[in-house]
């Protein structure tokens, strides 16, 4: 075996005083793809991060040497040299990849502005040569139209294409060794698949080597030849793709392996009446027209094109598609939030933007989240946030009895005063990702709906956190008789969770079923994909 590339010897990261990583030691070889595997807070991003001095206020001790370049004398020890050997390094020889490049990315300069002056500052080009070698890497990573595209902006991209741009500054400069930090983690399932192939691709083509920094399992095993897991700080275990998923010796391992969503839901009684049901629903935006027309006149967007579907009582339907499908819109009109045409009942009584009786019928309507960080008030304690519907629906409760429903709706979600002192006093802040949607699924529950929204409710949470609320809903819907709206893509969450599928394509319905007929037997080519790329 060759010498490295990149030779970590007990890296050890402390913030304060508190040491965060501790002793982690791992090699990367030239052309090799790593994998670093675990959950938030196990200490992945700070160990990548921290091979380039990338994290403020840290204390690094340990060891971590880049192998000499063509042309240079000697290897470089990253944690001791100097900050102006680094800024040449970084970029040069070591680029990264952010996880959301809608923040990583300068929302004032455009796409081609941004890699051009990485190719100024790293390789000392000119102007000219810059926006050209731009322009290059965007064709690289199969953006259309590089030319053009290179003027947009990051706002007008797509986040398949934001990231393939991100992807495009950082092989700018044909670097030794990326760092990839959840690359894939934002987009969807087939965009996925298409940023995994692209860097496999880059990768083949340049010879470099991939630091991968992730919690998905599947991604691993398509790209990785080796995997390193990472559980508070520690690196627990390391070795290739195959013998580690295949016989995996650290319990935190086999936790992760086997943390994958399980189906453990009953099936709704055969004649069960639908509580949510719509027919040719159809929703549309008023967008602007280009040119003299546009004075006068309007153009739309239909972003749901003649729906139809049932959400039966105890029972889940699952709307699954890209971003952009028309999904989420579904679920804002499902929830009354924006108008619609067409038919949409709820316990048989019309329901949307001014019908009667909308303060009824949206107790029956509750939604939880995709990010319970966001979707909870920081200024707002739990027994606030969790007992806020029942100041709307049930105002002649007093502040005891209010106090007692809370106490239980957080019970029912496996929350309680034992386990977490001074519960109903605490903010958002000071929980997990896990129990931040917990205390947003009591938010929903405590008023008593017959149906919930769930918009992505496990895609912002890790494997095995994911796999616990995926547990607490099917409890619940089981003990509760609710219905659930599932809004995904993950195809894997669909598996476990839905009964019927309906799948969306810009906007349409383009096939619908039992989860059985669908996932395992579809008919459309669209389908298809999405099932293949969750495999």
């Amino acid at each position: 075996m060759s010498a490295p590339l990149i030779d970590v010897r007990d890296l050890r990261v402390a913030f304060g005083g508190k040491e965060v990583v501790h002793g982690v030691s791992f090699s990367i070889q030239p052309g090799e793809k790593l994998a670093l595997v675990g959950e938030s807070g196990s200490g992945k991003t700070v160990t990548a991060l921290s091979l380039v001095r990338l994290v403020q206020n840290a204390q690094l001790s340990g060891s971590a040497r880049l192998a000499a370049a063509d042309g240079t004398p000697a290897a470089v020890e990253l944690l001791q040299a100097p900050e102006r050997e680094l800024l040449g390094i970084r970029g040069r020889d070591i680029a990264m990849i952010f996880q959301e490049p809608m923040t990583a990315l300068n929302p004032v300069y455009t796409i081609g502005n941004q890699i051009a002056e990485v190719l100024q500052l790293k390789q000392g080009v000119s102007a000219r040569q810059a926006w050209d070698g731009a322009v290059e890497a965007l064709a690289a990573t199969g953006i259309p139209e590089p030319a053009r595209r290179a003027h947009d902006y990051p706002h007008q991209l797509s986040g398949g294409q934001r990231q393939r741009a991100m992807i495009a500054m950082a092989l700018a400069c044909r670097p030794r060794l990326l760092l990839a930090d959840e690359p894939t983690t934002a987009l969807d399932v087939t965009l996925r698949q298409q940023i995994l192939d692209l860097l496999a691709d880059l990768q083949r083509q340049t010879g470099m080597a991939v630091l991968l920094i992730t919690h998905d399992l599947n991604l691993v095993r398509r790209f990785a030849d080796r995997v390193a897991v990472m559980e508070n700080g520690h690196l627990v275990e390391q070795g290739p793709v195959q013998e580690v998923f295949a016989k995996p010796e650290h319990p935190y391992t086999r936790r992760l392996i086997d943390s994958r969503p399980a189906r453990d839901v009953d099936a709704p009684a055969a004649r069960a009446p639908a509580v949510m049901k719509a027919r040719a629903l159809r929703v549309g935006y008023s967008t602007r027209i280009a040119g003299f027309s546009g004075w006068f006149r309007k153009g739309e967007f239909i972003a749901v094109r003649g729906a139809d579907f049932d959400v039966p009582a105890g029972g889940t339907l699952g709307i699954v598609g890209e971003s952009g499908s028309g999904k989420s819109t579904l679920a804002l009109a499902a929830l009354g939030l924006v108008p619609h045409q067409g038919a949409l009942e709820v316990v048989a009584t019309q329901w949307g933007p001014g019908a009667a009786g909308n303060r009824a019928i949206r107790r029956l309507v509750q939604v939880v989240f995709q990010d319970p960080f966001s979707s909870l008030s920081p200024r707002m304690t739990v027994e606030e946030i969790v007992g806020e519907g029942l100041l709307v629906h049930e105002p002649t409760l007093n502040l005891e009895q209010r106090r007692d429903r809370v106490i239980l709706a957080l019970a029912d979600v496996g929350l309680a005063e034992a386990q977490f002192p001074g519960l109903l006093s605490r903010y958002p802040h000071e929980f997990s990702g896990g129990q931040r949607q917990r205390l947003a699924i009591a938010r929903a529950l405590i008023v008593g709906p017959k149906v919930l929204v769930l918009d992505e409710p496990t895609s912002a949470l890790d494997v095995t956190i994911q796999q616990q609320v995926l547990k607490l809903l099917q409890r619940l819907q089981r003990e509760k008789g609710l219905s659930y709206l599932l809004i995904t893509h993950d195809v894997d969450v669909i598996r476990a969770m839905a009964h019927h599928v309906l799948v969306m394509k810009d906007g349409q319905v383009v096939e619908s079923g039992t989860v059985e007929q669908v996932l395992e037997k579809p008919r459309e080519a669209y389908t298809r994909t999405l099932v293949a790329a969750a495999a």
